[in-house]
């Protein structure tokens, strides 16, 4: 599956731009509000990360007893 690659990507990019916003709000707004989002950026991307793959590993799961439950298939010929 080419989904946890493009899951891995995305993960980077948005550690990338939590930092890159955490600095500009330390410099520009307020020194503590960028430091919290310092903190907690990169955690909120690694919880969503996270979930984007457990929906597609459940995905998977439910298509594994879809195919276990259907009746077998009768060839004709």
């Amino acid at each position: 599956m080419i989904t946890p690659i493009i899951i891995q990507v995305l993960f980077w990019l948005g550690i990338l731009v939590a930092v890159i916003a955490a600095l500009v709000s330390m410099f520009t707004q307020s020194f503590f509000v960028g430091l919290l989002m310092l903190i907690l950026g990169p955690i909120l991307v690694w919880v969503y990360c996270e979930l984007l793959i457990v929906i597609f590993k459940i995905h998977d799961c439910l298509e594994g007893i879809r195919e276990a439950q259907a009746p077998p298939q009768v060839q004709e010929g």
